[in-house]
């Protein structure tokens, strides 16, 4: 599989990128093992994890899919394998370091714990999982200057990154769920103080939220900071495993075998909107009509993006998988990228 350079970083991935959020809950330690094996057989070799994972986090399973990557990770050529993991943010989940804001001792630790979970000397990417300022991230869809905090600030994140680059611990750093102000404050802070700039943002993108196409691709063409997709299936929607009822006004189907049934709905609203399923059902009746699988369409449409360095897939069986990967080969009619554009106009972004 081909390669591309992460913004102005010597890390050379696969545009293919495998998520593991599914490692410790809904997959065993050896099915992630059999996925690991099974894209890195393929040319992939780009992983993604985060502290947190496995989804739904909770406190009893905090740091297993880092220990599931990690007893895979000790057996390959560490050289030939580029390790992406998160820190988590403040304030969602009082069992990682109290829910505290990013100090440096708080993100010391959290490298420490990684690093010893993935028993591995050095993480290459080391991505903050989300702002910890007043952000509009996880479906809140406009900023609101009510919710101003006080909060650790860009600059200081930074310099306790820049630390962890000179002891060896991390090569690169990165950014997860931002917005177009954040990924340009992190660069010019960086451009500032001699800091570690940022490589990469990993943000949701799929045919239900482009919202990364409203400022955010602008500021990453010009500032050197490349896309990781993530979601670009939408928690599974946009396969239409999910749709039950009339196709014209689809209901949720609750039988479905995935994380949207698996978990409470209030876990993940936008992809639990009614918009959001009347613009997946179309999208699947588009793929079906172009004689396509519809986990294919969408996938190909993200793989297609002049905007997408890697696009992290992410799925519970090898055959989900491999049609996940298979889809890299598939390019789109234009009459199909057409109907695409007349949907995203009359649905826009229901999963923003």
């Amino acid at each position: 599989m081909e390669t591309i350079r992460l913004g102005r970083s010597d890390l050379q991935v696969s545009h293919i990128c495998l998520g593991t959020m599914t490692f410790g809950e809904q997959n065993t330690e050896a099915e992630g093992h059999s996925q690991l094996d099974y894209a890195f057989s393929r040319g992939i070799n780009f992983i993604d994890t985060a502290e947190m994972y496995p989804v739904k986090p909770s406190a009893e399973t905090y740091g297993r899919t880092e220990r599931i990557v990690g007893s895979w990770l000790k057996r390959q050529p560490r050289d030939r394998v580029v390790l992406a993991t998160k820190v988590a943010g403040p304030g969602r989940m009082p069992w990682i370091r109290n829910g505290d804001d990013f100090t440096p001792d708080g993100i010391r630790a959290a490298v420490d714990e990684s690093l010893k979970r993935l028993q591995t000397d050095y993480i290459d990417l080391y991505q903050i999982h989300w702002p910890a300022r007043n952000a509009p991230i996880f479906g809140q869809k406009s900023f609101d200057p009510a919710n101003e905090r006080a909060c650790t600030s860009i600059q200081a994140q930074l310099a306790v990154m820049g630390e962890l680059v000179r002891a060896g611990k991390i090569r690169y750093v990165g950014v997860s769920n931002e917005t177009p102000w954040g990924v340009a404050e992190f660069v010019k802070q960086a451009e500032l103080h001699g800091l570690p700039r940022i490589a990469t943002v990993q943000n949701p993108y799929n045919l239900v939220n482009r919202s990364f196409e409203q400022g955010l691709d602008e500021a990453c063409f010009h500032t050197d900071v490349s896309l990781l997709i993530y979601s670009p299936l939408a928690f599974g929607q946009l396969t239409g495993k999910y749709l039950g009822g009339d196709p014209a006004r689809p209901v949720f189907n609750a039988a479905a075998k995935g994380r949207l049934s698996r978990f409470p709905a209030d876990w993940s609203p936008r992809y639990m909107r009614a918009e959001t399923m009347a613009a997946c059902a179309r999208y699947v009746a588009l793929a079906n009509d172009a004689g396509l699988s519809p986990a294919t369409l969408a996938l190909a449409w993200c793989y297609s993006r002049w905007f997408a360095a890697s696009t992290i897939i992410g799925a519970t069986t090898l055959a989900q998988l491999e049609e996940d990967i298979d889809a890299r080969q598939t390019q789109l009619h234009e009459d199909v990228v057409s109907a695409i554009g007349v949907i995203h106009n009359q649905i826009c972004n229901p999963a923003q």
